[in-house]
């Protein structure tokens, strides 16, 4: 049996054709029939071109305004949306349009959640990118934020959605391989670097605006094609490596399906995280307690870079052999091998060969966020759920800064029992002029 390899974006793409949207409109819970959502996007290039592509499909979502850094970006997308109003500061942009019901927040990490938190006190219904914060204290402080607002809220994750992913969660739940005992997950992307940050100092492009793209991030030189416009995953102040960016995405199935709550403990055996950059290579396993659907306590592996399970674990998945990307859960009757948007397999197959997985619907993730804004359904990565999901990633790229160690993770305390010394990196601190409240 052969894998039929899908292209990540064009599944994506062609599985959101089709969706109507009601007509009925609810601003921050209050009906308004008839009317547009007015919309703003925290972004304009990049992952936020993107996402404004994919939320304007809806003929009922207005893009109002945009705020980037670049100018450059916003230029482009004046090309696109002749009648948006632009900005290269967020703040002034939130003070200005005092008529917005939507946001999306497509901006690097660091970013994300001093905008997501103050679109939540203007009342605003959020769409925030995958990781949903930088820091494990800004996903609590965010994920308990929306709560109290009751905003509409959704994190980019958008294979959530897709029927694949949905049909991995269903056959989990279904106990066809049994109880679960461990679950081996990684992804070949390498955002880390293990070089120095170079010594020196670059003059910015022009119209870009260096102070506002650092943000709450402390003062240091622009250094030319080392942060701005990609490379900003791999260094520690602004990005969190291939785990950050691809951990929300490959262990969501994982954490849904088997319930997880918050790990126990978690240890980082490979590449460790730099003075300045996210490490390589990666090598990290979680301890949670026990679920209704694992069998005892459940370990988590992950793998990034040019890790991957050892051989024994592999070759549970033969003759296929491992994606690039995916999950192999490992259960009391078989295995599940879940490559990465790709149709998952139950082993060994001789097993198996007569058992079908069961059948899971999909919805498109962004028109999805619409439809909730606009008093129908509802989201199903709001952050009620992203918030927990990012917090266990995130806690993963905290122990590839303290390698070899197990850390005794308090979750309530949000605090390592046994390491003090993470405490600044968990909840660091903005530098002046740029605090916002709740964070």
């Amino acid at each position: 049996m052969s894998l039929h390899r899908v292209n990540r974006r064009t599944a994506l793409r062609a599985f959101g054709a089709g969706f109507a949207l009601p007509a009925v409109f609810i601003r921050n819970g209050l009906a308004a029939p008839s009317e547009t959502l007015q919309h703003a996007s925290i972004g304009a290039g990049g992952m936020a071109a993107a996402d404004i592509g994919s939320l304007t499909e809806s003929s009922n979502l207005k893009l109002v305004a945009v705020a980037d850094v670049d100018e450059n970006a916003l230029a482009a997308l004046k090309r696109r949306h002749p009648n948006v109003r632009t900005y290269t500061d967020w703040r002034v942009l939130f003070d200005k349009e005092k008529s917005l019901d939507s946001v999306n927040v497509s901006t690097p990490d660091h970013m994300h959640a001093p905008i997501a938190m103050s679109a939540l006190g203007r009342g605003l219904n959020v769409y925030s990118q995958k990781p949903l914060t930088q820091t494990i204290y800004e996903a609590r402080k965010l994920t308990e934020a929306a709560a109290q607002s009751k905003a509409v809220t959704q994190m980019g994750i958008q294979i959530h959605s897709h029927p694949i992913h949905q049909q991995i969660i269903a056959t989990i739940r279904a106990g066809l391989i049994g109880k679960v005992k461990e679950v081996h997950s990684w992804s070949g992307k390498h955002w880390g670097d293990t070089n120095p940050t170079p010594k020196r100092h670059d003059k910015p492009p022009k119209n870009f605006h260096w102070n506002l793209w650092l943000g709450v991030a402390a003062e240091r030189p622009f250094i030319s094609g080392y942060y701005h416009p990609g490379e900003w995953r791999k260094r520690l102040d602004f990005g969190t490596g291939t785990f950050g960016d691809m951990g929300c995405h490959i262990l969501d199935p994982v954490y849904k399906s088997l319930a997880l709550t918050y790990p126990r403990t978690v240890t980082s055996t490979g590449g460790a995280a730099g003075k300045d950059n996210w490490g390589l290579d990666s090598r990290v396993k979680y301890v949670f307690p026990r679920t209704p659907y694992s069998e005892g306590d459940l370990t988590l592996h992950w793998y990034d870079g040019d890790a991957r399970p050892p051989r024994e674990i592999a070759e549970l998945v033969k003759p296929h052999g491992l994606s690039d990307q995916g999950s192999i859960y490992v259960g009391t009757k078989g295995v599940l091998y879940a490559p990465y948007i790709d149709q998952p397999i139950l082993m060994p197959e001789q097993t198996f060969h007569e058992t079908k997985l069961p059948e899971a619907r999909g919805a498109n993730h962004y028109l999805q966020f619409v439809d909730a804004c606009l008093g129908k359904g509802k989201t199903w990565a709001p952050y009620s759920y992203a918030g927990p999901l990012t917090e266990t990633v995130l806690l993963g790229c905290l122990a590839t800064r303290f390698p070899n160690q197990t850390l005794e993770w308090d979750a309530a305390g949000l605090a390592v029992k046994n390491v003090p010394e993470a405490a600044p990196m968990i909840h660091k601190a903005y530098r002046s002029g740029w605090s916002v409240k709740g964070l």
